[in-house]
């Protein structure tokens, strides 16, 4: 495999905010073939695992506190809970991008793996194996919530997890209420997509994350999703409905380990996000090279067909 150059923030290969910088060597060396274009190789590579155990422990403590912030903030006696809970979210999650970072690359969301896969930031097989690693580490972080919280919290507020609706006792009994299918659907594609434009688009460009910096970078990350907790939360006014996920494998986690109603329309908080990747992909390719350095990234989406096809150039 071609060798990797650094960027003012790390590893082509182990940081999802850094853009390998080309050289002419590099342009006149025989194209990769299709194993390399899928990273084949990464699936016995001590160093991607030792990443992946990074992602797994980091994901296992942002649902463990994400969760655990979601019932504290609806359980205080507070006039606004869900912006005092899209705050503390932002700074959690803007803390332990800063810590995980320089383990794996600080993904902690299948988002962030799949739109790094299909930009070609990292390759397919370590976008697999940091997705499982995440959707593990989900599972561990809400069973160590449950383990610390009463069964009648654990109930009230479904641990924390991602809900559509939820069943509360109504006056000829058990009513439904949340939001509708659809309008979680779209809302699911919208904010992750702001996400991916807003912020993770500036970690990808290699000229805007060097100028920024490593922490402006990473905070920008963190209040984008909190802002977008906020909307999402407030834009709807439903109870029962969580808002937008933005990652599925905090979903996932509270929905195995809870199970019961987490599963109802679980399937929006995979698909949406993965139809989000897509647009920002496609973004990225509609518009003016000048405006995004792509330029060598070896495990791009369109340069994996081609070496499917054999028309790798």
């Amino acid at each position: 495999m071609a060798a990797t150059t650094r960027d003012a923030l790390g590893d082509e290969e182990t940081q999802f905010s850094s853009i390998p910088k080309i050289d002419e060597e590099n342009k006149k060396k025989a194209p990769l073939t299709l194993s390399q274009r899928l990273g084949l190789p990464d699936f016995v590579s001590p160093d991607v695992w030792r990443a992946s155990v990074g992602e797994l422990l980091g994901t296992a403590v942002l649902v463990f506190m994400l969760d655990n912030i979601v019932i504290s903030t609806l359980e205080s006696d507070v006039k606004m809970p869900n912006l005092i809970m899209s705050i503390l979210a932002a700074i959690t999650i803007t803390i332990l991008l800063l810590a995980v970072f320089p383990v794996s690359g600080g993904h902690l969301n299948p988002v962030i793996s799949c739109s790094a896969t299909l930009v070609g930031i990292i390759s397919m097989s370590r976008a697999i194996i940091y997705i499982v690693a995440q959707c593990i580490g989900a599972a561990l972080g809400a069973l160590a919530l449950k383990a610390v919280v009463s069964s009648s919290i654990e109930q009230t507020f479904s641990l924390g997890g991602c809900t559509l609706t939820v069943i509360l006792p109504g006056p000829n009994g058990p009513i439904t209420v949340g939001l509708e299918t659809a309008q979680a659907f779209w809302l699911e594609i919208f904010c992750t997509f702001v996400f991916l434009f807003a912020s993770v688009w500036m970690a990808y460009d290699h000229r805007q994350a060097k100028s920024l910096g490593l922490v402006t970078v990473m905070s920008i990350v963190g209040l984008v999703l909190g802002l977008l907790v906020f909307i999402s939360t407030t834009v709807t006014g439903k109870k029962g409905y969580a808002g937008a996920g933005m990652n599925p494998a905090r979903c996932f986690g509270a929905a195995l380990v809870r199970g019961g109603h987490l599963w109802n329309g679980h399937w929006i908080f995979w698909v949406g996000p993965a139809i989000a990747c897509w647009a920002f992909y496609l973004y990225t390719k509609i518009i003016p090279p000048q405006h995004f350095h792509a330029d060598g990234y070896k495990h791009d989406f369109v340069g994996v067909i081609k070496a499917l096809f054999g028309s790798d150039a």
